[in-house]
Protein backbone atom coordinates (compact mmCIF):
# COMPACT_ATOMS: atom_id res chain seq x y z
CA UNK A 1 0.00 0.00 0.00
CA UNK A 2 0.84 3.48 -0.76
CA UNK A 3 0.78 6.38 1.93
CA UNK A 4 1.42 10.05 0.71
CA UNK A 5 2.65 12.05 3.64
CA UNK A 6 2.19 16.00 2.88
CA UNK A 7 4.60 18.18 5.16
CA UNK A 8 3.62 21.70 5.25
CA UNK A 9 6.57 23.49 6.02
CA UNK A 10 7.03 26.60 7.74
CA UNK A 11 10.02 29.40 9.09
CA UNK A 12 9.77 31.66 12.23
CA UNK A 13 11.79 35.02 12.35
CA UNK A 14 14.20 33.34 14.26
CA UNK A 15 15.05 30.71 11.72
CA UNK A 16 12.58 27.74 13.21
CA UNK A 17 10.98 25.45 11.43
CA UNK A 18 7.70 24.14 11.80
CA UNK A 19 5.32 21.88 10.26
CA UNK A 20 1.93 20.49 9.53
CA UNK A 21 1.64 17.14 8.46
CA UNK A 22 -1.03 15.25 6.79
CA UNK A 23 -1.68 12.05 5.42
CA UNK A 24 -3.94 9.60 3.08
CA UNK A 25 -4.07 6.70 0.65
CA UNK A 26 -4.32 7.93 -3.23
CA UNK A 27 -7.69 6.91 -4.09
CA UNK A 28 -8.09 5.13 -7.46
CA UNK A 29 -7.31 7.32 -10.24
CA UNK A 30 -5.48 10.15 -8.29
CA UNK A 31 -1.41 10.28 -8.39
CA UNK A 32 0.68 10.86 -5.30
CA UNK A 33 1.38 14.45 -6.71
CA UNK A 34 -2.39 14.89 -7.20
CA UNK A 35 -3.08 13.90 -3.50
CA UNK A 36 -0.32 15.73 -2.05
CA UNK A 37 -1.45 18.71 -3.35
CA UNK A 38 -5.09 18.17 -2.09
CA UNK A 39 -3.56 17.20 1.20
CA UNK A 40 -2.19 20.94 1.18
CA UNK A 41 -4.82 22.57 -0.25
CA UNK A 42 -2.59 23.80 -2.96
CA UNK A 43 -3.92 23.73 -6.97
CA UNK A 44 -2.19 22.57 -9.76
CA UNK A 45 -1.35 25.82 -11.24
CA UNK A 46 -0.47 27.70 -7.85
CA UNK A 47 2.90 29.29 -8.99
CA UNK A 48 3.91 31.04 -5.44
CA UNK A 49 4.24 27.42 -3.40
CA UNK A 50 6.64 24.22 -4.01
CA UNK A 51 5.41 20.83 -3.39
CA UNK A 52 7.98 18.24 -4.35
CA UNK A 53 8.30 14.60 -3.38
CA UNK A 54 11.25 14.56 -0.88
CA UNK A 55 11.87 11.19 0.47
CA UNK A 56 9.95 7.41 0.99
CA UNK A 57 9.81 5.39 3.57
CA UNK A 58 9.01 1.69 3.88
CA UNK A 59 6.85 0.97 7.22
CA UNK A 60 6.32 -2.04 8.72
CA UNK A 61 3.11 -3.94 7.51
CA UNK A 62 4.24 -2.90 4.00
CA UNK A 63 3.24 0.54 3.70
CA UNK A 64 5.60 2.88 1.28
CA UNK A 65 5.37 6.50 2.51
CA UNK A 66 6.02 9.20 0.00
CA UNK A 67 6.39 12.36 1.46
CA UNK A 68 6.37 15.48 -0.34
CA UNK A 69 7.24 18.88 0.91
CA UNK A 70 5.07 21.86 0.98
CA UNK A 71 6.89 25.14 1.00
CA UNK A 72 5.77 28.30 2.34
CA UNK A 73 2.56 26.56 3.78
CA UNK A 74 0.10 27.34 2.17
CA UNK A 75 -1.98 27.92 5.74
CA UNK A 76 0.37 29.60 8.08
CA UNK A 77 -2.36 30.23 10.57
CA UNK A 78 -3.32 26.71 11.59
CA UNK A 79 -1.39 25.13 14.54
CA UNK A 80 2.18 24.14 13.54
CA UNK A 81 4.90 21.45 15.31
CA UNK A 82 8.18 23.34 15.87
CA UNK A 83 11.24 21.69 15.15
CA UNK A 84 13.94 22.46 17.43
CA UNK A 85 16.67 20.52 15.46
CA UNK A 86 16.81 19.77 12.11
CA UNK A 87 18.56 15.89 12.77
CA UNK A 88 19.09 13.83 9.68
CA UNK A 89 18.98 10.44 10.39
CA UNK A 90 21.17 7.70 8.28
CA UNK A 91 21.71 3.81 8.17
CA UNK A 92 24.03 2.21 9.86
CA UNK A 93 26.28 1.10 6.98
CA UNK A 94 26.75 1.83 3.59
CA UNK A 95 24.53 -1.01 2.55
CA UNK A 96 21.90 -0.20 5.04
CA UNK A 97 20.81 3.00 4.16
CA UNK A 98 17.42 2.84 6.41
CA UNK A 99 17.90 4.11 10.25
CA UNK A 100 16.66 1.89 12.86
CA UNK A 101 14.14 5.00 13.85
CA UNK A 102 12.95 7.61 11.59
CA UNK A 103 10.75 10.51 13.46
CA UNK A 104 8.62 12.99 11.73
CA UNK A 105 11.13 15.67 13.14
CA UNK A 106 14.17 13.78 11.11
CA UNK A 107 11.56 13.70 8.11
CA UNK A 108 11.39 17.19 8.19
CA UNK A 109 14.94 17.55 8.51
CA UNK A 110 15.36 15.73 5.42
CA UNK A 111 12.67 17.66 4.13
CA UNK A 112 14.21 21.15 4.59
CA UNK A 113 17.98 19.64 3.18
CA UNK A 114 16.33 18.88 -0.10
CA UNK A 115 14.42 22.00 -0.27
CA UNK A 116 17.79 23.70 0.46
CA UNK A 117 19.97 21.65 -2.07
CA UNK A 118 16.81 22.26 -5.23
CA UNK A 119 17.07 26.12 -3.93
CA UNK A 120 20.69 25.88 -5.15
CA UNK A 121 20.12 23.76 -8.55
CA UNK A 122 16.43 23.83 -9.62
CA UNK A 123 15.60 27.59 -10.94
CA UNK A 124 12.24 27.22 -10.72
CA UNK A 125 12.60 26.32 -7.14
CA UNK A 126 15.02 28.76 -6.38
CA UNK A 127 12.39 31.75 -8.11
CA UNK A 128 9.45 30.44 -6.26
CA UNK A 129 10.91 30.40 -2.49
CA UNK A 130 13.61 33.22 -3.62
CA UNK A 131 9.68 34.96 -3.38
CA UNK A 132 9.82 34.30 0.15
CA UNK A 133 13.09 36.08 1.70
CA UNK A 134 12.86 34.70 5.47
CA UNK A 135 12.22 31.05 3.67
CA UNK A 136 15.28 31.51 1.90
CA UNK A 137 17.74 33.04 4.44
CA UNK A 138 16.62 29.56 6.64
CA UNK A 139 17.34 26.99 3.65
CA UNK A 140 21.05 28.85 3.13
CA UNK A 141 22.30 27.07 6.05
CA UNK A 142 20.93 23.60 5.44
CA UNK A 143 23.25 22.60 2.88
CA UNK A 144 26.41 23.18 4.58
Amino acid sequence: MVSVETLMLRVDADGRWSYRQARATPPRGESPDATARRLAGVAAGDGDTVVHSTSWRHQPGGTIVLTYAVCPDPAPWLPATEVPVLEIVRGEAPATPSPGQISVANVVAHAVRHLAFLMAEDPVVARVLGHHPGLARALEPALA
